[in-house]
């Protein structure tokens, strides 16, 4: 169940979101990045990924989100979590003042084999494969993202 504009701002006012991330590899072990269209993290390099629906199973969600975000189909069984993390933001999705966007993240590590599709741009509108060295070095990759590769999870 999607919520309304003004029923997504209402819950980010009250209430953290669960989302999934997908920190992606290539055969290069380089990871898969996007520049953010949209707050929170807009004009950063972040992972794909997204929130988690109500009533929506994990492995539901999961399979949604990589197709909305990658156009591809992966087994929820081959993805490896990487644990559970926390991002809070001073921004929201509607640049509304007095309130900010805390996540509670659900971080998984797929492997993609093949090339991707085109991918979407809604959310991103320029990807990029990183080494993990040049990611961690790079002042444009989201410091959520970098957690990912420097600690643990909560």
């Amino acid at each position: 169940m999607r919520l309304s504009h003004h029923e997504l701002i209402e819950v980010i006012k009250k209430t953290p979101l669960v989302s999934i991330d997908l920190v992606v590899k290539n055969g290069l072990n380089e990871i898969l990045l996007g520049l953010r269209n949209n707050e929170p993290a807009r004009n950063f390099w972040f992972v794909p990924g997204g929130r988690i629906l109500k009533n929506e199973l994990i492995p539901d969600a999961f399979r949604r989100i990589i197709k909305e975000e990658l156009d591809t189909f992966l087994s929820f069984e081959d993805a490896h979590f990487l644990g559970v993390f926390e991002h809070i933001y001073r921004e929201n999705f509607a640049n509304e003042p007095g309130f900010g966007t805390h996540y509670v993240v659900l971080a998984y590590e797929i492997i993609m084999s093949g090339p991707l599709k085109e991918l979407p741009d809604d959310q991103h509108h320029q990807y990029k494969w990183f080494k993990v060295e040049s990611l961690l070095k790079n002042d444009k990759v989201h410091p959520n993202t970098k957690a990912y590769f420097t600690q643990s999870s909560s």
